[in-house]
């Protein structure tokens, strides 16, 4: 079995992810976490902020709405919100390799966040977490973290760290690859991001436009932002803690499905058991963890799963999102998560009913 395009398109997926979370990064240190600090008592406008928070791809929204709920200024129906509406790291995976899809799920996660959330307060309308005795910040205030200083630039680049300039040649090097697909090849046939995952939802020119806006953006931002940023966001965290823990997921769960597809007809086989294979994605689901839920993704891309179970998954998965409101508070943890698996298993099932 030839691995090659396998780990190129993994290598691909990982940069386009990792491109959208130096987005993120920087529109949060850029704004200072200003959304955390406009939040009014109203609980109409808490489940509206904590759906809209658990819309921002990657984990940092829906950690504001953890840290608002453990210092006791949201209830349980906008923790609920959030964590519906979030997807964890899989949001930046579910717009690299399917983005139609990815609008449409979030539109509709952010829908079943806001319903859920209202009627988690008119039922339960106790306020404050369990154990609000420790707390975290999502993002201090760092004076030396510096976005944008003109009079810097020249100097920053001058003096180039390692990091930044590896990370700026990895840039360029990608969008000459995809600029030269893009207008010297059949994008149907040779794409860099045709195949496995496009059988049924190939939109290789549209992926590949979007890419090379994403990674421009990206490229902007390395040779702008200050040494602080690039040492703190993009390496220890962006670099450190996500490149290859998302790497190995991809490429290990695009092999596993490229291998199973070898031996036995996914769709059949899922297609006779969808009521079991939705259990088991809502099960997987409770695991605060970013990794395991590419599966369901890559299902869905490749033409082998249903949208509705898609759905349920991304319903109950919250990334990495829910593990600070375990270490604050287990019985919070349980009890939210509870509820999302009731939504996620009474929507995906309403829609396997509809034949979505």
């Amino acid at each position: 079995m030839d691995i090659f395009p396998l780990l190129k398109q993994s290598l691909l997926i990982t940069l386009f992810v990792l491109s959208m979370m130096l987005i993120i990064e920087y529109l949060n240190v850029l704004t200072r976490g200003i959304w955390s600090k406009s939040l009014k008592s109203s609980p109409t406008k808490q489940v509206l902020l904590s759906a809209i928070l658990g819309l921002i791809p990657g984990c940092l929204g829906a950690y504001t709405a953890v840290s608002l709920y453990v210092h006791n200024i949201i209830g349980t129906g906008a923790l609920v919100a959030a964590m519906i509406a979030t997807s964890g790291d899989e949001a930046f995976f579910m717009f690299s390799i399917i983005p139609s899809t990815a609008v449409m799920l979030h539109i509709a996660l952010f829908a079943i966040a806001i319903a859920a959330g209202f009627i988690v307060n008119a039922l339960y309308r106790k306020k404050k977490p369990d154990q609000p005795q420790k707390h975290f910040h999502l993002h201090d205030e760092e004076p030396d973290c510096v976005c944008f200083d003109r009079k810097m630039l020249w100097s920053q680049l001058r003096n180039i760290s390692l990091v930044r300039l590896s990370s700026i040649l990895l840039v360029i090097f990608t969008m000459v690859l995809i600029a030269f697909e893009l207008f010297h090849h059949d994008h149907q046939e040779s794409s860099l991001f045709s195949g496995l995952l496009y059988e049924s939802h190939a939109h290789p020119v549209w992926i590949s436009i979007t890419f090379l806006i994403v990674l421009s953006t990206s490229l902007f931002i390395l040779l702008t932002v200050g040494e602080h940023f690039i040492k703190e966001h993009v390496l220890n965290h962006i670099i450190k803690k996500h490149f290859i823990r998302i790497f190995l997921w991809t490429f290990f769960t695009l092999l596993l499905i490229y291998a199973l597809d070898q031996f036995i007809d996914l769709k059949s086989v899922i297609g006779d058991n969808l009521y079991i294979v939705l259990l088991i994605a809502v099960l997987v689901g409770i695991i605060p963890e970013s990794g395991p839920h590419f599966l369901f993704i890559i299902l869905f891309a490749s033409g082998n799963l249903p949208f509705s179970i898609l759905l349920a998954n991304s319903i109950v998965q919250d990334g990495h999102a829910s593990l600070p409101l375990l270490a604050e508070t287990r019985k919070g943890f349980i009890r939210v998560k509870i509820i999302n698996v009731i939504v996620g298993f009474i929507i995906g099932l309403t829609g396997l009913l509809f034949g979505i």
